[in-house]
C-alpha cells in the first residue's frame, strides 16, 4: 500500500507545469541573467551609437555627448543634488559609467565575471537610485518627483538581480561560466568568477 502512494505522488509530481527540479531553476535564472545582460549592453549601444531609444543621435558619445550630463545634471531630489549637478559630463564619470554598463551587460549575458559584475552593478545602482531619490514625493522646484515606493524600485531590483545572479553561479546554464571558471587566473583568484 505505501509503495502505490509513493509512486502516485511521484507520477504526479512529473505531471505539473512548474518543475521543481535544480535545472528548471538554473535555465529561468540564465534567462534572467541574460535579459538583465541586454539591458545593460543596450543602454551602452543606445549612448554610444544614439540609437534614438534614450539618446539622440545628435547626443551619442560618438558624437561628442555625455551619457552623464542629461541625467544627472537634471537631478531634482536628494541630499545630493549638488554633487550629482558636479559630475555630470565629467570625462572621468562618463568613462566610469560607459565602461560599467558595457562590462556589467558583456558579463551577464556571457555568464562569466559575475562577481565583479555584481558589484560594479551593485555601485553603479546605488548611484543612480540616489540620483533619483525616491524617498522625495517633490522635486526642489515642488513638482511632483513621480516616486512611486518610498524605497525599492528598479535599480534596487537590477542590483538584486546581478546578487542572486553571482551567488546562485547561474554562469553555468546558457554561458561561459564553466569555462571561465576552469581558467588558472580564475582558480587563483575567484573574485573574477
Amino acid at each position: 500500500m505505501a509503495t502505490t502512494t509513493t509512486s502516485r505522488t511521484t507520477d504526479a509530481r512529473e505531471h505539473t507545469l512548474v518543475p521543481s527540479d535544480r535545472s528548471a531553476g538554473q535555465f529561468w535564472l540564465a534567462v534572467l541573467r541574460i535579459g538583465v545582460g541586454f539591458i545593460f549592453l543596450w543602454a551602452f549601444l543606445d549612448k554610444l551609437f544614439g540609437l534614438g531609444y534614450s539618446t539622440a543621435s545628435a547626443k551619442s558619445v560618438l558624437n561628442g555627448g555625455s551619457p552623464t550630463k542629461g541625467f544627472l545634471s537634471h537631478v531634482t531630489v536628494g541630499p545630493l543634488q549638488g554633487f550629482f549637478h558636479s559630475i555630470a559630463g565629467n570625462p572621468i564619470v562618463d568613462l566610469l559609467f560607459m565602461v560599467s554598463l558595457l562590462g556589467i551587460g558583456v558579463a551577464l549575458i556571457l555568464g562569466a565575471g559575475l562577481r565583479i559584475a555584481a558589484i560594479s552593478n551593485v555601485v553603479l545602482m546605488l548611484g543612480m537610485w540616489a540620483a533619483e531619490w525616491p524617498m522625495a514625493r517633490m522635486a526642489a522646484d515642488g513638482s511632483a518627483s513621480g516616486s512611486t515606493n518610498p524605497f525599492m524600485d528598479y535599480h534596487l531590483a537590477y542590483a538584486l538581480v546581478g546578487i542572486v545572479c553571482a551567488y546562485l553561479g547561474t554562469a553555468s546554464a546558457f554561458g561561459l561560466g564553466q569555462w571561465w571558471s576552469n581558467r588558472t587566473i580564475v582558480r587563483k583568484h575567484r573574485v573574477l568568477l
